[in-house]
């Protein structure tokens, strides 16, 4: 399962696995096996974890358990190595811990006052650095691994402690906690949404937000860009009433990849997928939670600004 965060490529499970693909098609004595992964695609047949088989000539059916082929009363599948809610939740935890704990250690060991403020700031750019690097590993990589996610998560900690520190020091009194309300109301409100069928994610939710995603992250950029030759706050996409507007917005496409997360996590439990991959829950589910509380943030440094 990928990180779909509109930073980053988040294409869903793993390549390697076929995951729910558009073009399911049925293979001779077996159900339908997905060919490109795609885990919104409607009408995919099968499990695509499933595995034929090993060492029985007589099997009729690859798919089909050896108790079955001969009349014998089914059993029960066994789940051993599959990911559970549990593993979700406790690799999140883990995660989101890891984050916490350096972000709080950033905003008590590198003080933002004047005399440190440049410091600080550096260090925190330096470890948003490290951190992207990492998570652009990591969404390459075909399996996860929990010593390079971890790390993202205490690199990008260290620079939340310090980017929060700031806002909340010089900026606006109280914004990191009125963020992490924010945030997390967010995360609720979204999860209920989806459970109680508000939300409906399939291909064509899927797409718009990728497409809304990839403009947003467009205008952001070219934004920067007039900034850094240009000076100022470039087109002024950050600041003033548009600021307000674009933060809104940037809330909203998080907001959005919460559900495309749940799906993930949804449909893997479903189909069986393995433990490991809880680990991609938990990344695709960090990086997500960091973006909506950025948004959150910036945009109450952008209300306050204006006052």
């Amino acid at each position: 399962m990928r990180s779909r965060n509109p930073v980053f490529s988040r294409r869903g499970f793993s390549r390697d696995n076929g995951y729910a693909g558009f073009n399911a098609a049925p293979q001779a004595g077996g159900p339908a096996v997905a060919t490109q992964a795609n885990p919104y695609a409607q009408g995919a047949q099968g499990n695509p974890y499933a595995q034929p088989p090993v060492g029985n000539p007589y099997a009729q059916n690859p798919y089909a358990q050896p108790d079955q082929q001969f009349g014998a009363p089914p059993q029960a599948p066994a789940t051993t190595g599959r990911m559970t809610m549990d593993d979700v939740v406790i690799r999140t935890a883990s995660t989101l811990g890891v984050l916490v704990v350096t972000a709080a250690l950033a905003w008590a060991l590198l003080p933002v006052d004047d005399a440190n403020i440049s410091r600080s700031y550096g260090i925190g750019i330096g470890a948003a650095l490290i951190g992207m690097v990492l998570a652009l590993v990591q969404s390459f990589k075909r399996k996860p691994t929990p010593a390079l996610i971890l790390s993202y998560a205490a690199f990008e900690g260290v620079f939340l402690g310090v980017v929060s520190s700031v806002v909340d020091n010089r900026i606006a009194d109280g914004a990191a906690m009125q963020a992490v309300i924010g945030t997390m109301a967010v995360f609720a409100g979204v999860l209920i949404a989806y459970k109680a069928g508000w939300i409906r994610v399939n291909r064509r939710f899927y797409g718009f937000v990728m497409a809304a995603a990839l403009g947003f992250v467009f205008l952001m950029m070219v934004n920067l860009l007039f900034a850094v030759f240009g000076g100022g706050d470039g087109l002024g996409f950050r600041s003033g009433a548009l600021g307000v507007v674009f933060g809104i917005v940037g809330i909203i496409l998080g907001a959005c990849f919460l559900a495309l997360d749940f799906k993930q996590v949804e449909d893997g439990l479903a189909y069986g997928a393995p433990r490991e991959e809880a680990w991609f829950a938990a990344f695709g589910l960090t990086l997500t939670l960091v973006w909506i509380y950025l948004e959150f943030l910036r945009l109450i440094a952008i209300l306050n600004s204006n006052d």
